[in-house]
């Protein structure tokens, strides 16, 4: 991506989540985020990943979700994702998250102790990359986080 002040390149490495289809969706920590102020500049990027034993690389548009109903499925999806690496303790979390599912399904205010998850899901940046071209093998290493 390109930087929004110095108009540099900025590699970020995170979790995503896939939509089986043309998009990808990344997450963070609740607060503001450099990377996502940057997509939001400038919405041309380019997805490098770093998976398994080939990498590729693959022209993407960024798009920053603001609209909460939009977001939080992505969100949980991102959560349920990130909790699946190792020694986290999933069977409390994933109880948590079928919590605010059904809160989500049966369309119930964000009260009580879903109040406080509302104040993190608000805060958590999200952001929809959609490819725009197909992926080109990667020849090399991956850039570096930078």
């Amino acid at each position: 991506m390109t930087r929004r002040r110095s108009g540099g390149t900025r590699t970020v490495e995170t979790t995503y989540t896939w939509d089986g289809d043309r998009c990808v969706y990344l997450s963070g920590y609740p607060g503001s985020r450099d990377w996502v102020a940057n997509m939001a500049a400038n919405s041309s990027v380019t997805v490098t990943t770093v998976e398994g034993e080939r990498n590729y690389v693959i022209a993407a548009t960024a798009r920053v979700l603001r609209d909460r109903d939009e977001r939080v499925g992505h969100l949980l999806a991102f959560i349920d994702r990130w909790a699946e690496r190792p020694g986290f303790p999933r069977k409390r979390f994933r109880f948590l998250l079928g919590a605010i599912r059904l809160n989500r399904r049966l369309r119930l205010p964000w009260w009580g102790p879903f109040y406080p998850v509302r104040r993190i899901l608000d805060r958590m940046p999200c952001v929809e990359l959609r490819f725009i071209g197909e992926p080109c093998l990667l020849e090399g290493d991956p850039p570096e986080p930078a």
